[in-house]
């Protein structure tokens, strides 16, 4: 720790006087001024044209028609710059949504401070998942494995010690830590608060078949109207008329605001969806949404209330109930606000009980483990291990053999068949090299209230909805059954492997395709399920929080980030949800798919109008030598 920071971290102030000195912890952004914007709309080849076909009326003194082009010129000047201002806007208010948060230890109190206002010398901690905010140094906590491909292409994590530089932009794949900001915006190695939204630098499949269409089209009037010249030219017609003439038709003819009315469509819809509480992070996922036909939903606080609730304790070692919640909440860290860890703090009769013990080291749960451990001290001064986790993991450290172990797992499958989540619990005296078996815990997440309705509609639009849960197939037949999705469960097993042959997989694929959801998941599996769907030619979104849950999401058409997921699952996915519950998934589908209609229906509508200007009016002139409409009418009409 440096000598300019205290074991308390900084004061409120303190922040202050160093974020004017830094600066704010982000990217510096260059904005081009309104003024530019919008003069920008008076200069390129179209408005040229126009502006010609202006200056070609005041030669020819035809005032009323020069003063008509000019007014249409300067309100469709007007109403771009509105829609790309509107647009713009819409966008950095997503950006802003999904600003990255931090941890940060100011006035000796752990707060949550967006990470834009992190400043050198704060104290901050990285989780499991976290895209690191700022250039760091290690200060406490055993090691930290970090994914740093963003920064050096490196594929492997690489493990990070106290003392060792971490930085920004960088994903926390394994354990826990504390850690003192180093630099922050402009200065660090790399960043990535500026956004984890991309700008819309690509175009979606939609996009790029309307504006080849549009392509066409050009072609095809500069192809008219060069007929229409040349015949007109032949019959000696005036030739500034022509030309004036020429050009207005070549303007309207042209879609050239066809692509400026798709993106700002998007963006506005955009804006939307964020108040229907998703928010999106690429504007082309917006038409990959709409034809989503598969949604692979996590079961655990989408199809359920993510509020559980202590059921029966199976004991094993343990003399009571609360001597099993004592040791699992003794391997939990409240202010890390875990649904598991909420559920076995409230269960304990006695919390002041807590304070007879300080938790000298914990190691947080990950995927790979499934469990939370803590080394504890008393007030004797005496130190004990604790741990909580998956049954299994924790039957496995506790070496259960025989009858004990068999009557363990009959304890897990009974509690699975009522829909019970189990927790083993354990413990390691200082002087036992093994661990005992205190007991098992039973937990209940009900089904959201809207979930059988919100299912029942998504089916309506087309959509399939399929359960993916790390939870024994017992506990997820139960939910399914009562969520309405149907009993065809999978395990993790049924997916395919690399190691059978095409005519097995494509037999896997099929039982896939028609399955109801998938049990005993791993995040590995996810990203099986999404190729395998794929594959069928399903449009498929996969929800998903955990940084191991990032490939899949990137994977899928559309990768959902669940309310409370994790930075690097935000970073991966496509939607990004501030509100749990599937409703808040279908809801964004119903408004995706009417976001896509508008734009269906403007294209349309654009394309028709051009095709019928330009044969209605050059095979009139051609054939019968004679203007169907004037000049006026055709910018009117465009």
């Amino acid at each position: 720790m440096s000598e300019n920071t205290k074991p308390t971290g900084l004061s409120t102030e303190e922040a202050r006087q160093r974020l004017q000195q830094y600066g704010p912890n982000a990217l510096e952004t260059h904005k081009v001024s309104a003024l530019l914007k919008l003069l920008g709309y008076f200069w390129g080849p179209i408005p040229r044209m126009i502006e010609a076909a202006a200056l070609l009326s005041a030669l020819v003194q035809h005032w009323t028609d020069f003063v008509i082009i000019m007014a249409l010129l300067i309100f469709n000047a007007g109403v771009g710059f509105w829609q790309e201002f509107t647009a713009s806007n819409a966008v950095e208010a997503l950006k802003k949504q999904l600003t990255l948060k931090a941890r940060v230890l100011r006035d000796g109190k752990w707060q949550e401070i967006g990470a834009e206002q992190l400043v050198p010398g704060d104290i901050i901690r990285i989780r499991l998942g976290d895209v690191i905010p700022a250039d760091v140094k290690l200060i406490e906590g055993d090691y930290l494995s970090v994914d740093q491909s963003a920064l050096t292409g490196e594929s492997l994590p690489v493990t990070k010690r106290t003392g060792d530089d971490a930085f920004s932009g960088t994903i926390a794949k394994q354990c826990e830590v504390i850690a003192e900001v180093t630099t922050t915006g402009k200065n660090t190695r790399f960043g990535k608060t500026a956004g984890l939204v991309e700008q819309a630098q690509t175009v979606s499949h939609f996009q790029k078949a309307v504006l080849t269409i549009g392509d066409y089209l050009i072609y095809v009037s500069l192809g008219l109207v060069a007929i229409l010249v040349l015949v007109q030219l032949h019959r000696h017609a005036p030739w500034l008329d022509l030309v004036q003439f020429a050009l207005i038709l070549t303007v309207a003819s042209i879609p050239v605001a066809m692509p400026a009315v798709l993106s700002m469509t998007m963006a506005v819809g955009a804006m939307t969806l964020s108040k229907r509480k998703a928010i999106v992070t690429r504007l082309e996922s917006i038409e990959e949404m709409a034809s989503m036909d598969v949604l692979c939903s996590d079961k655990t606080g989408t199809l359920t209330q993510n509020r559980l609730t202590l059921g029966d304790t199976g004991l094993f070692a343990a003399a009571d109930t609360q001597e099993v919640l004592l040791a699992a909440a003794l391997a939990s860290r409240e202010e890390d606000r875990d649904a598991i860890d909420e559920a076995v703090l409230q269960g304990l009769q006695d919390r002041d009980h807590l304070t007879q013990f300080e938790q000298v080291k914990f190691i947080p749960f990950d995927p790979v483990h499934k469990r939370t451990e803590a080394t504890v001290r008393d007030t004797t001064g005496q130190t004990f291990q604790v741990a909580k986790g998956a049954p299994q993991v924790i039957i496995e450290m506790a070496g259960l053999t025989g009858e004990e172990r068999q009557r363990a797992l009959q304890v897990v499958d009974a509690f699975a068949k009522q829909g019970y989540r189990a927790l083993g619990v354990a413990r390691k005296d200082a002087e036992n090299a093994n661990w005992t078996f205190l007991g098992i815990l039973s937990m209940f997440d009900p089904p959201r209230e809207d979930s059988a309705e919100t299912i029942a509609r998504a089916r309506e639009y087309g959509v399939s909805v399929k359960m993916v849960t790390g939870d024994n197939l017992s506990i997820a037949k139960q939910i399914a059954a009562k969520l309405g999705l149907g009993t065809n469960i999978l395990q993790a097993d049924a997916l395919p492997a690399k190691n059978q042959n095409q005519s097995e997989n494509a037999i896997r694929g099929d039982e896939i395709v028609k399955s109801d959801g998938f049990a005993e998941v791993f995040p590995e599996h996810k990203f099986a399920i999404v190729r395998t769907l794929q594959a069928n030619n399903h449009i498929t979104g996969m929800t998903g929080d955990g940084v191991n849950d990032a490939p899949a999401l990137k994977q899928a058409d559309v990768g959902i980030a669940v309310s409370g997921a994790t930075d690097a699952a935000q970073a991966a996915a496509d939607l990004v949800l501030t509100a749990p519950g599937l409703s808040v998934i279908i809801g964004a589908i119903e408004e995706a798919r009417r976001i896509f209609e508008r734009m269906n229906s403007y294209a349309i509508y654009r394309i028709s109008e051009t095709i019928r200007i330009m044969l209605f009016v050059v095979l009139t002139m051609v054939f019968f030598n004679f203007y169907p409409i004037t000049a006026i009418m055709i910018i009117l009409l465009a």
